[in-house]
This record gives structure tokens, sequence and C-alpha cells, in this order.
């Protein structure tokens, strides 16, 4: 016979693979573990479940499986059925389901008894995911292996490889996908449930990043666009309608984008990513540059019975707010107000000294003393004459007073139109120190996150 037929035989042959293989009871089975990273197959945050794909080794000690390899032709090595010996139950804590792990049929046993399981497995476990740095989050998910029967006086674990040996291994890790290996920790422990034996487990902190740029690009940057968008809308005329319009249309497309980068979004029952407060925050920011921009254009909307600006808000506004905001056309302000304050005292002066004599422009004295010269017939005609000229003084009078009131009319407005323009400018200012502040805190959280 072969040597590996006779090996296997004589393995075997009497061999009770439904015990474990120790000749003194007392003796505990050391079982070394070890794991490897090979892809991060998905992270679902709404179920909180972390699915990877690893190549897990464990080594223990078989006392029934060892012979001397001089009498099999010196073969020291053989792969035995998985079935027919003795393999631990080390399971990991953390499954939720069952993967599509590739079934091994074969183990490797050594001529001193060394027993060698190498497999891959797809592990679906449940991680704890913490979504509020996304897209910048690091996960931190634990692999917990551990006999789920046997206590620690039976089977104890250890590592297979030194603890800086497995935390920086990325051989064989794929790394293309969404998510990048950082290092995977490892740790021993006890444990006992309810006060009962110890049981010995052994933690895997499977550390993953995960790579921002996709939704930089998709989720940032054209929320960014938006806002600077918003922000240059500040400088369209302050008493142009095109501005409401203008702003209202951001603020329709900003809830359409909302609406598409809804379901990027990763949604848990545990709280909301920063990213979404974000997006909230930028929509109050929109409304209330729209609110800012229908504010100012009613007030300088033109109406015709539209009071005076008072003298407060000239001069905190006009005098005060100038000053401190460096408008460099402040000193129109100053003399538009001091014209129109002329025109108006001209208009006063105007009516008092105005008093025009039915006969028009000429002096009464004058007229009486040529009427003692002229003849009686010419005083009859002057007399018809004089009610034409009342009626065109009249006119004339009327047609003063409406041009008067429309440059009072006028001046009102632009006063108005002063007010809101300073104003304007006042709150856009407050506006964008808002959300600079803001991006800036965001910049600086997510920086330090990366």
């Amino acid at each position: 016979k072969p040597a590996l037929q006779r090996l296997s035989h004589y393995l075997l042959a009497h061999y009770q693979k439904g015990t474990r293989p120790v000749r003194d009871w007392r003796t505990t089975t050391n079982v070394a573990i070890d794991l490897m990273v090979y892809a991060i197959l998905s992270v679902d945050e709404k179920n909180q479940v972390l699915t990877t794909y690893i190549w897990y080794r464990q080594h223990w000690t078989d006392e029934f499986l060892r012979w001397d390899p001089a009498h099999f032709d010196n073969l020291t090595q053989i792969s035995l059925p998985v079935e027919s010996i003795w393999v631990p139950d080390i399971l990991i804590n953390e499954f939720v389901d069952v993967g599509k792990s590739p079934h091994v049929p074969y183990v490797y046993v050594s001529h001193h008894g060394e027993v060698q399981n190498l497999k891959p497995i797809q592990v679906m476990t449940a991680c704890s995911l913490d979504i509020y740095n996304f897209p910048f989050d690091v996960q931190n998910c634990s692999l917990t292996f551990t006999s789920w029967l046997h206590h620690i006086r039976d089977i104890n674990l250890s590592l297979w490889r030194q603890p800086e040996l497995v935390k920086f291994d990325r051989s064989v890790f794929m790394n293309q996908g969404e998510w990048e290996l950082l290092y995977v920790l490892s740790h021993f422990q006890e444990f006992s449930v309810k006060s009962s034996d110890n049981y010995a487990e052994m933690k895997f902190y499977v550390v993953i990043r995960r790579r921002p740029l996709f939704y930089t690009v998709s989720l940032l940057l054209p929320s960014i666009f938006l806002m600077v968008m918003d922000i240059v809308g500040f400088y369209l005329p302050p008493n142009s309608g095109e501005r409401v319009s203008f702003k209202i249309t951001l603020l329709l497309g900003y809830s359409v984008f909302l609406i598409i980068v809804s379901d990027t979004l990763p949604a848990t029952a545990v709280g909301t990513p920063l990213i979404g407060i974000y997006f909230v925050v930028c929509m109050a920011l929109l409304v209330i540059s729209l609110t800012e921009t229908i504010l100012i254009v009613r007030l300088v909307h033109k109406q015709d019975l539209q009071p005076h600006v008072p003298e407060w808000v000239k001069h905190l506004l006009l005098e005060r707010a100038t000053v401190l905001l460096c408008i460099r056309d402040r000193k129109k302000f100053s003399q538009s107000r001091m014209q129109s304050s002329d025109v108006s005292r001209q208009a006063e002066s105007n009516d008092s000294t105005a008093n025009l004599t039915p006969y028009g422009c000429e002096d009464p004295r004058e007229s009486g003393a040529a009427g003692g010269t002229r003849p009686t017939l010419a005083f009859g005609g002057r007399a018809e004459g004089s009610v034409v000229l009342q009626g065109v003084l009249r006119e004339t009078t009327a047609i003063r007073q409406f041009l008067e009131k429309r440059e009072e009319f006028r001046d009102v407005a632009r006063e108005w139109l002063q007010v809101g323009y300073v104003l304007d400018v006042l709150l856009f200012r407050a506006y964008l120190a808002a959300v600079l502040a803001y991006s800036i805190t965001l910049g600086t959280l997510w920086s330090v996150w990366r």
C-alpha cells in the first residue's frame, strides 16, 4: 500500500472524533487562531451589519494523531477529512447570518499531532456603526472567537502570530472598494456568565475607514456651489424683483437636490449624520436669505402713501452704519438728503411769496395809476381778461402743487432706497459672516476626523 493510505488507515482506524483528543482529561487543549481580512463586502448602517471576507486559521494539538515518520516512508504531514477528526467548536459571537462561505473538506496534520485548519469565511456580524462623521467616518467592529461550550480549563485560546504582525497585515486585503482597512487589533480576555465557569475569548477589532471622495464630489460640492450662488445673488440690485425670483429658484433647486441625495445618506434609528444637519442648516440659510430679500424689496418698493424715513433710522443707517460698513459713497447719501430738504424749503418759500393778483404779475398800484388815464371802455375788456387769467393761475398752481407733491414722493422713495441699500449691505455681511463661520467649523471638524 502507498504510505499515505497506510498512514490514513493507521490514524483513523480507532479514532474517536466525539471526544476531546487528550490522554489526560486535565490537559487543556490550546487552540491558536489567526485571521487576515481579505475584503470588506458591505456595511449596512440601517441594520447595523458588517459583512467581511476573512481568511481564518486555527491550530491545535491532537494527541491521537501522532506517528513515527520512519515507519511511513518519512512522511511528516498528511491531509485528513475534517469530518473524520475532532474540531474545536469555536464560533464568532457577533454572527447574525450564515454567509456563503466555501467548504474546505481537509485539514493538515503533522507527525507531532499538530492540526492546521485553514478556511475562508464570509462573516456577517452585528456591529455598532457610528455614522455621525459620514462620509469621513471610521468604524471599529469586533470579531469575538470563543468556544461555545467548553470552558477555559478544556479549551484555551491564543494568537497564532504576534499582535504586531496581525495589526498591520494587509497583504491579502483587496483595497479597491469603498472601505479602507486601517489595522486589526487583537485582545485576549476571560469572561463568565452568571458566576459560571470562565470562558476564553479572542477579540479582533477590524478598524476600517470610508473613502470620502465620491461623497465629496456628489454631495458636498453641489451644495457648496448652490450656497455660493446664493451669496452672489446679493449683488443684484435690492430694488429689483429679480433677486426674489432668483433666490426662490435656488431654494427650489436645493430642495430637489436634497430629494436626490436622501437615498445616499445612511439611515439609522440611533442618530443623524452631521452632513444631514449640514444640509438642513444650508436650507435654513437659503430661507433666511430669501426672507431678507423680501424684507429689503418691501422696504424700497415705491408707494405714494409711504411716510418719511424716521430721523433715528436716518441717524443709525445713513450716518453710523455707513461709517461702520465702510461704504464709500456715503457722502452721496448726505448730499441727496440736503438736496431734498432744500427743495422742500424752496417750495415752502414759493408758497409764501407767490401772491399773484387777479391782474397777473402787475403791481396793483401801477394798475390803479394807469386806470385813471385809460378810457372807461377798456375797463370792461380788462375785467373779462382778469377772469381768464384767474383760471390760468388756478391751473398753474394745481400743476405746481402736483409737481411738488410728486417730487416729495420721489424724495421719500429715494430715502427709503438709501436705507434699504445700507440695510442690505449690513444683512449681507452678517449673512456672509454666518456662512463663513459655519463653513470653517465644519471644515475643522472634518479635517480633524480625516
